[in-house]
């Protein structure tokens, strides 16, 4: 009995990792889709999501039965109940990359990204895929030291938000308005995606340690528009 309990435990740290691939997936090919116009791949990222969404229900579920058959206690319970924010947090990350995989859609058969924003959107990609690979190294291995540089990958995300910004608000900047607001909401759903990444790794850092402090909880921050 034991042991299978155990085994359920060790289940949703791999499942958590599992999401976190589908997540960096996703966001990876709705980048690709985004710059290159390719309405068939933005297709696939959006139809695809439901894969993130039913892992983030069956992870649940095995949280609850755990919680309910084995009243675990301490850093068990821990584990439980962190893990359920944890995938929260990355179907939310699923959620942004199909957002992203709409705007693709929904300028095809141009690219909504302009010539000379696409090394930044590129850059903001690139970013994304780090920033989730890490959060799920840090699921895996529980090291806090991994956890903490997260911080610091979100910065050079951030630092990319402000780049994108700074082309739009400039005074040269002669697009569109349609193109502007995609751009911004875009450099809104990578900031985003990094955030989330950050706050699993805050959660590990919890799970860990058993200090409150260190979370910081954003679900309340989601914008409406990022959920709809």
């Amino acid at each position: 009995m034991r042991n299978a309990y155990l085994e359920d435990l060790r289940n949703i740290s791999d499942r958590l990792v599992d999401m976190t691939r589908l997540a960096g997936s996703a966001m990876s090919r709705a980048s690709a889709a985004l710059l290159d116009a390719d309405i068939d791949l933005a297709d696939a990222v959006i139809a695809a999501d439901h894969e993130i969404d039913t892992a983030r229900e069956d992870l649940d579920t095995l949280a609850i039965d755990l919680l309910a058959r084995q009243s675990p206690v301490a850093t068990d319970l821990r584990t439980v109940v962190t893990a359920m924010r944890m995938s929260s947090d990355l179907e939310r990350m699923g959620d942004l990359a199909r957002h992203v995989a709409k705007v693709a859609r929904l300028r095809y058969p141009e690219s909504a990204v302009p010539p000379e924003l696409r090394e930044t959107i590129t850059h903001m990609s690139q970013a994304a895929s780090r920033i989730v690979a890490k959060a799920g190294s840090v699921i895996a291995s529980r090291d806090l030291a991994d956890a903490a540089s997260l911080e610091r990958d979100d910065d050079a995300m951030d630092d990319l938000h402000r780049e994108l910004f700074a082309h739009l608000a400039d005074a040269q900047w002669d697009y569109p308005t349609q193109v502007t607001v995609d751009l911004t909401l875009l450099g809104r759903y990578y900031e985003r995606f990094a955030d989330h990444a950050v706050s699993v790794a805050r959660r590990v850092t919890f799970l860990v340690t058993g200090d409150y402090d260190t979370v910081v909880d954003r679900e309340d921050e989601e914008d409406s528009v990022l959920t709809s």
